[in-house]
């Protein structure tokens, strides 16, 4: 197989305001979609049509650049490239000349038949983050990647690939920040030096272009904001659906999904959410309910939101032949499934049998798909699950002949959970009448957040699972998935009662809180261990309740700025190589104010590095210089959990389920510290579209560490708060010393130290 490198330019245009540059090989167009992003398209064969799954901005009409001898040089506030004519070689700065990133002098961007690589420069010093769902620690360098979308069934901690594909990553070296992102959806590789004795990183795919966006802010904060900014953000979720979620393959009847319900509110122990297993079908069968073990679905439905429970259903692809289903003949009738090149439907087996698979590229097999959604939202479900969407089939990977569309498996299977998450969101979205829908994916590709919240698939009942899922969370918060979870417990064997309490303190700082296990395992609800480690797990449970003004102010950060609620510590501590230490590496922010140090259940004592800055232990206000490590105790009881001196964190009284009013009282604790510091406070309905016309409630929450006064800014919204009182809660001052302002609003009712 030959090799062809991108050779010398032979001409140089500009069209339709792109820098277009021809090779013998290819041509290259050159796109300023800001002065911070910069598009490189090296095709082929160019398609005019420009589509991408992932990109929802358009580039700029015009931007600056000049034609020297042997270069071209654009340039923008921020970036500067300088394109090698002779042969053709890109290389990124920052404005004032700092080297950035660039490609290999002798490589560049190749050929071997379709395969298109770009072999880049490696520096010394460089670190790489990123890349989504992907095993291997917080720093990728010597490590290499395939994304190509799997059903990871029994996955360990060093399976590549699995679920969802995210080329998308950031580079660190010299003090300096950029980010790439390979917007190509075929079968694609990353490799950060591991395979080229060091001298060389390089990233490609099996076909398509070599299309990439290169990100030159200089913080990863603003990188994740550009990015974001091109790939969308995700809108507000449905309030509900932060609150704690019991799932299981499968409760097997209606009766046994509302005595798990009623044992919740009986015991005291909030929840929000349980969800039916495919067991809820019949045969399972998509859009159909058992008429056996769940005969009534909107009665069951209607008793379990009397007791403020919502229900969340699992919908598969694949549609079962069977000439006696409506799903089934309509597809066929209307030519939605997926195809052989000879016209032949495409089957394949999964869990209904013999199957054929929706065409989600199809705009018109999408609003099919979505209307379909009448049967479960009729009865009342508000959440829907898209699972086996690599799509999945016995036997993994469907031939690359099938085609969806005119597009053929190679090309379409890393996007195809994303557009089927998108369709069953759009769907789900219209029919519910301004009600938010909770959308779930297994499978996903760049721009997924748009659309749906993700999960980490098929764990197990480990330690080193739960701390793996922890740096997979945190790698997805860095794609753009800030409403990201695992199952709690771990899906595959059975915890430890040590494990389960453990596993269960960590879920109260991820993202998206679900306990869930495998046909088979044992039991998971909190009441399965034991009455010592039920109170544990409820106290835990109750934790996470507080904090739910704390966590859906910072869902609309990631709605307003890409910023994601589970963060690694690299995005606010960059320049701290302790953070890359991978006895440290799984420590990660929640919000903007709370330090999360994940233990292993076994564990008495641990070691925690805190970042630079005072912080104090949650749970004792015990306070600790920062930039150093200290051993803390760990007792099942007390998860390692730190705030930063100076944070603000709006809580609340304990409640059963978000759907109650509760008591109307906010508290706003404070931790002293030296630096001033703010907070943006964020309300609404928690259901409905209302707040993208103004109905919310927020204000900026300001700290003065001077005068130690707390400061609330006037409203912004329509919205009327649910809380008509405050209570400010200090922690870390003498007594004595402390002042407040608060204008137009509740009123403090106490000060407490």
């Amino acid at each position: 197989m030959q090799v062809e490198i991108l050779g010398n330019a032979d001409t140089v245009t500009e069209q339709n305001g792109a820098l277009v540059v021809k090779t013998p090989q290819a041509q290259a167009r050159v796109m300023v979609y800001s002065p911070t992003i910069i598009r490189i398209c090296i095709s082929k064969n160019f398609d005019e049509a420009d589509s991408s799954f992932a990109v929802i901005e358009k580039p700029l009409d015009k931007f600056t650049y000049q034609k020297l001898t042997d270069t071209i040089e654009v340039s923008t506030s921020a970036l500067k490239l300088v394109i090698n004519k002779n042969p053709l070689r890109f290389n990124f700065y920052t404005a004032d000349g700092n080297a950035l990133s660039g490609d290999d002098a002798r490589f560049g961007t190749t050929w071997q038949a379709e395969r298109v690589i770009n072999y880049r420069k490696l520096y010394a010093d460089e670190k790489f983050i990123g890349l989504g769902e992907k095993a291997g620690d917080l720093n990728r360098r010597g490590c290499n990647y395939v994304n190509w979308n799997t059903d990871a069934a029994m996955h360990t901690i060093t399976t590549d690939p699995l679920y969802k594909t995210f080329p998308f990553f950031i580079g660190l070296h010299s003090g300096l920040t950029y980010g790439l992102f390979f917007d190509n959806t075929h079968k694609s590789y990353f490799d950060f030096g591991a395979t080229t004795d060091e001298q060389m990183s390089w990233f490609g795919a099996d076909g398509g272009d070599m299309n990439y966006y290169f990100f030159g802010a200089q913080s990863i904060r603003n990188i994740l904001e550009d990015y974001t900014w091109l790939t969308g953000r995700m809108e507000m979720p449905p309030l509900w659906s932060l609150g704690y979620q019991q799932c299981r393959w499968s409760y097997m009847s209606a009766n046994e999904v509302l005595a798990i319900a009623r044992k919740f509110r009986e015991k005291n122990i909030p929840a929000d959410v349980i969800y039916c297993d495919i067991d809820y079908m019949d045969g399972f069968k998509i859009f159909t309910w058992n008429k056996e073990t769940f005969p009534d679905p909107k009665g069951m439905i209607a008793e379990l939101k009397a007791i403020n429970f919502r229900l969340v259903t699992i919908v598969d692809p694949g549609i079962k032949i069977d000439e006696e289903y409506a799903e089934y003949k309509e597809g066929v009738a209307n030519n939605y499934f997926a195809t052989y090149p000879n016209g032949e439907l495409f089957t394949a087996s999964v869990w209904p049998g013999r199957c054929h698979f929706p065409d989600f590229l199809n705009e018109e097999v999408r609003e099919w798909w979505g209307v379909s959604f009448k049967a479960l939202t009729g009865p009342g479900v508000e959440g829907f699950w898209n699972d086996m969407n690599e799509p999945a089939a016995w036997g993994q990977n469907m031939p690359w002949l099938v085609k969806f569309g005119e597009k053929f498996m190679p090309e379409i299977r890393n996007v195809y959970g994303m557009q089927m998450a998108r369709a069953t969101y759009n769907g789900t979205k219209r029919i519910l009448n301004n009600k938010r829908p909770f959308i779930l994916t297994r499978a996903a590709y760049a721009g997924t957040q748009r659309y749906s919240a993700v999960w980490t698939g098929d764990n197990a009942a480990t330690d080193e699972h739960m701390l793996f899922g922890q740096r997979l969370v945190n790698s997805l918060g860095l794609t753009g998935m800030s409403l990201t979870g695992v199952d709690i417990g771990g899906f595959m064997g059975n915890p430890t009662p040590e494990l389960m309490v453990r596993w269960n303190s960590l879920g109260v700082y991820t993202p998206m809180f679900r306990n869930h296990a495998a046909k088979g395992m044992v039991m998971r609800e909190p009441w399965q261990w034991g009455e010592e480690n039920e109170q544990v797990i409820k106290k835990d449970i109750e934790q996470r309740y507080k904090l739910l003004p704390y966590i859906y102010s910072g869902f609309y950060q990631s709605a307003q700025t890409g910023l994601p609620l589970s963060r690694t510590l690299a995005i606010d501590y960059t320049a701290d190589e302790n953070i890359f230490d991978v006895k440290y590496q799984n420590q990660f922010l929640f919000g903007d104010s709370i330090l999360v140090a994940p233990v292993i259940s076994t564990a008495e004592t641990v070691d925690v590095y805190l970042p630079a800055g005072d912080w104090y232990r949650l749970s004792s206000d015990e306070k600790y210089t920062g930039k150093q490590v200290i051993n803390v105790q760990c007792p099942l009881t007390d998860l390692p959990v730190f705030v930063k001196a100076g944070g603000i964190i709006p809580m609340q009284s304990i409640i059963q389920s978000t759907n109650e009013q509760g008591d109307g009282l906010l508290f706003i604790h404070i931790w002293n510290g030296s630096q001033s510091n703010e907070f943006i406070y964020y309300e609404d309905d928690g259901t409905s579209y209302d707040y993208q016309k103004g109905a919310y409630y927020k204000r900026t929450i300001v700290f003065d560490p001077q005068k130690k006064e707390i400061i609330f800014s006037a409203v912004e919204g329509i919205y009327q708060s649910k809380y008509s009182k405050v209570e400010v809660v200090w922690h870390g001052f003498e007594e004595g010393v402390l002042g407040s302002e608060f204008e137009n609003g509740s009123e403090i009712i106490s000060i407490t130290y």
